[in-house]
C-alpha cells in the first residue's frame, strides 16, 4: 500500500468505515519498507488481515507534527485499536488517548499509563547478547563493530547487550561502536551507516552489528562489499545477503502489532526471550555460517538467560555499559 498524505489517510478512514471499525497502525520515519522495524510491524498487521479478511488503516509519519495528526484523525473516525510503532510517538498517543478515552491504543517501545493503553516492550538487551556471543565466535580479528541510528537510550541498549555478550564469548575482544546522528534523520541514511561500518573494517573489525532501522541497508551493504559479516536487526535481514549475513536479532514487532490488534491489554507488556518476542535468525541464507560450536554456545546462553542463571544488564535500567 502506497504512503499516504493526511488527506488521503481520511478518504481512506471513510471507505473502510462503511465495514465497519478497523484497527489501525501508524509507522514512523523510516517507513512501513524500512526492511527492518516498521517492516516487521506491518507484516504483522497484513498477517492479521490475511487471517480475518479484515481491512486496517495504516500512515506512514515523515515529519514529527504528523504523529499525532495522524493518530487524531484515525481516533475521530472510530478506529480501534490504534498501534503507535516507535518510542517517538509516544507523547502523541498519551494526547489523543486522553481525548478519546473509550478507544484502545497501543504503544511499541515505550510506556504511556493510561487505562486504555497498552505499552508493549522488548528486552532487546537479551537478544542482543546473543548476536554478540555469536560475533565474538565468528570473528577472526577479535574486533567487532556496532553502528546503531539514532543516539537514544534504546539504540544504546542494543549496543551495551551485543557487548556483554562479545564480552561473554571473548573477554579479550575489542568493540567498536558509533552511533549514525542525534536526529531521526539516523534512522534513514544508508550511505552515512555505510561511512561508519567500513571505518570500523578499517580499524579492523570483522564483524558489524547494524542497530540503524532503514540506515542498516547501507551497512549491510558495506559489510558485503568488504567482504565482512554483519548482523541484521528487528526483522529477519539473512536473505539480504547471503554469504555475509551471520545472522539477524530478531524482534518480534510483527508478533506484538498481530496481537494488538486481536486485543488490547492495558499496562505494561515486556516480551524477552523467554515469551519469545526476541530471539537470533538462523534459517537456509546463513546456516553455513553458524558452526556446531557457535550453536553450542548460543544454545547454552540463550537457556541460561531464560533459566535466569545469566543475568544480562538493561542499560535502561541501569548503569552499565555507560
Amino acid at each position: 500500500m502506497p504512503l499516504r498524505t493526511l488527506a488521503a489517510l481520511a478518504a481512506c478512514v471513510a471507505a473502510v468505515q462503511a465495514a465497519g471499525a478497523a484497527p489501525a497502525v501508524v509507522y514512523d520515519t523510516g517507513g512501513k519498507f524500512d526492511r527492518s522495524f516498521n517492516q516487521s510491524a506491518a507484516e504483522g498487521a497484513e498477517r492479521w488481515k490475511r487471517e480475518t479478511g479484515q481491512p486496517f488503516l495504516e500512515f506512514t509519519v515523515t515529519n514529527p507534527a504528523q504523529r499525532e495528526q495522524a493518530l487524531r484523525r484515525m481516533a475521530e473516525r472510530g478506529a480501534d485499536p490504534i498501534v503507535g510503532i516507535g518510542f517517538a510517538q509516544s507523547s502523541a498517543i498519551e494526547k489523543v488517548a486522553r481525548d478519546f478515552p473509550k478507544q484502545r491504543f497501543v504503544i511499541v517501545d515505550a510506556v504511556v499509563t493510561l487505562p486504555n493503553v497498552q505499552s508493549i516492550l522488548f528486552k532487546e538487551h537479551e537478544g542482543s547478547f546473543l548476536v554478540g556471543v555469536m560475533a565474538a565466535t565468528a570473528s577472526r580479528t577479535g574486533t567487532v563493530g556496532f553502528v546503531g541510528g539514532m543516539d537514544v537510550p534504546l539504540i544504546r541498549k542494543f549496543q551495551c547487550g551485543y557487548e556483554q555478550g562479545v564480552k561473554h564469548a571473548d573477554p579479550k575482544a575489542k568493540v567498536l561502536a558509533a552511533m549514525t546522528g542525534t536526529t531521526p534523520a539516523a534512522w534513514s541514511d544508508p550511505a552515512r551507516g555505510a561511512e561508519l561500518a567500513r571505518t570500523q573494517f578499517v580499524q579492523g573489525a570483522d564483524v558489524v552489528f547494524a542497530a540503524a532501522g532503514a540506515t542498516g541497508v547501507g551497512i549491510l551493504q558495506a559489510a558485503r562489499d568488504a567482504g565482512k559479516l554483519a548482523i541484521g536487526v528487528d526483522s529477519n535481514q539473512n536473505h539480504l545477503h547471503p554469504g555475509t549475513m551471520l545472522t539477524s536479532m530478531v524482534k518480534r514487532v510483527d508478533v506484538a502489532v498481530y496481537k494488538a490488534f486481536q486485543g488490547v491489554t492495558p499496562g505494561v507488556t515486556a516480551l524477552g526471550l523467554k515469551e519469545g518476542g526476541v530471539d537470533v535468525a538462523i534459517d537456509e541464507y546463513n546456516a553455513k555460517l553458524v558452526t556446531p560450536a557457535m550453536k553450542a554456545r548460543l544454545e547454552q546462553a540463550r537457556a541460561d538467560i531464560v533459566a535466569g542463571k545469566l543475568k544480562v544488564v538493561d542499560y535502561m535500567a541501569n548503569n552499565a555499559c555507560r
